[in-house]
């Protein structure tokens, strides 16, 4: 048996050496120019990150624990946020103008990094405000979005409503209902929604209800419902949480609640419109519960994520302070390779929220359910990271002395709302399967 050659050369066609030496001098000269796939920020993106955490780290992280105990909406810190442009019209603007998507995410996690429940209290409005931008008109967009912030001297808030007693992830099932009085040019709506965030002290209430009930999730409505004009709404039982225990959520209901014609997202003729091409058996373009969801997911997903990487920063730090047995405990192999994976689900979680955030801004269909995707992961991340996090610190993690058994009740969340885990599972199977699986 003859020996191998002890060069690529000595067997390679004529001239392919040369072609290759020319491939490798072609790709050393292509190092270092622009490139239209980079994952390295930006300086204003850099800049706005380093701006929000500063705010996370000076003023939201020492309050977190006792807005925590109070659970009560820590209104002089989302005032505080007002003033420096970080809540506000303004504000929300930019970081959704960014043409790659990535702002949002960003401040969402350096925020929620500092504290999920007032991060959720200052960030909650945004799910309202996606609502209204999604799917309201240009008009309504610059009067409705605006009001959802209120000012500097008079910060207001907003909700989104959609979730009831018997409707959580089963959006077809909500038996809210939204009924035209033609002779008052007047929607009247009837129902309960259940776990709304701001729900109650919101100025501004997007509230999705049912006009044709017979068409399911595809007879839904999104209609606009200012606390401070319409009758017939109120705030029901303020829930008590296991966690963003600073984030107030309740119950509203509505009793003939009465708003104007124009009040419903799109307008009323595109409503109508829509309504008689499901019943002609015409596909739907769009849920209006669903649609919001969907767009924002990839934001929610960035918030767990800031929890996650709170908790692993500091039982990283812990770890290497922290002696048991003459030497550093994270000298030992187990709490060393929890850190190590801790990190890398964290890192992978923001890629997949990156991606999904970049996609939904450029138009891009989320074709194998993105947006669910980098929800299911950081939800899953956050909730085993915290946990990991409680173990290395041992009987301190458990203590309330100690903030990582209260990130650890923030994450849990984060598998159970917009969209439980298995929810995003039974999403992401239909979309790569093509299949309606139950």
């Amino acid at each position: 048996m003859s020996a191998p050659p002890t060069s690529p050369a000595a067997t390679a066609p004529e001239g392919a050496t040369e072609a290759a030496e020319a491939a490798v001098e072609a790709i050393r000269s292509a190092a270092g120019q622009d490139t239209s796939f980079s994952l390295q920020l930006s300086q204003d993106q850099k800049d706005i990150r380093d701006w929000v955490h500063g705010f996370a780290a000076d003023v939201v992280r020492p309050a977190a624990h006792e807005w925590d105990e109070k659970e009560q909406t820590p209104w002089p810190i989302i005032q505080e946020a007002a003033k420096i442009g970080l809540y506000g019209y303004e504000g929300m603007a930019q970081f959704f103008a960014d043409p790659t998507g990535l702002t949002l995410p960003i401040v969402n996690e350096e925020l929620f990094w500092g504290d999920a429940g007032i991060g959720m209290s200052i960030f909650g409005t945004s799910l309202a405000v996606a609502a209204i931008f999604g799917q309201g008109s240009g008009e309504q967009i610059g009067e409705w979005i605006p009001r959802c912030f209120g000012t500097v001297d008079d910060v207001k808030v907003a909700a989104f409503c959609a979730s009831e007693p018997n409707a959580g992830s089963d959006v077809s099932g909500v038996r809210s209902t939204a009924k035209f009085d033609e002779g008052a040019g007047e929607w009247v709506l009837n129902g309960q929604k259940a776990w709304a965030t701001n729900g109650g002290i919101a100025d501004v209430h997007v509230v999705i209800a049912s006009v044709d009930r017979e068409l399911g999730a595809r007879g839904h409505g999104a209609f606009v419902v200012p606390m401070s004009e319409a009758k017939g709404i109120s705030q029901g039982t303020k829930v008590s949480k296991h966690g963003l225990r600073a984030s107030h959520t309740a119950d509203v209901f509505l009793d003939d609640c009465r708003v104007p014609a124009g009040y419903v997202l799109g307008g009323k003729e595109k409503l109508d419109e829509r309504l008689a091409r499901v019943r002609e058996g015409k596909r739907s373009k769009s849920q209006a519960a669903m649609q919001t969801f969907e767009a924002s997911r990839p934001t929610v997903a960035a918030q767990a994520l800031g929890i996650a990487r709170a908790a692993y920063e500091y039982a990283l730090d812990y770890a290497k302070e922290r002696e048991q047995f003459g030497r550093k405990i994270i000298e030992n192999q187990a709490i060393a390779f929890t850190l190590a994976r801790m990190k890398t689900e964290i890192d992978a979680a923001r890629l997949l929220a990156w991606r999904a955030s970049w996609m939904g801004r450029n138009g891009l269909a989320f074709e194998n359910a993105e947006g669910s995707m980098s929800k299911l992961k950081a939800g899953e991340v956050a909730v085993w990271v915290t946990e990991r996090a409680i173990q290395i610190l041992g009987g301190n993690g458990y203590a309330r002395e100690f903030p990582v058994e209260r990130w650890h009740r923030d994450a849990k969340i984060y598998d159970i709302f917009e969209g439980t885990a298995e929810i995003q599972q039974l999403v992401i199977a239909r979309a790569i399967s093509g299949m309606h699986i139950k």
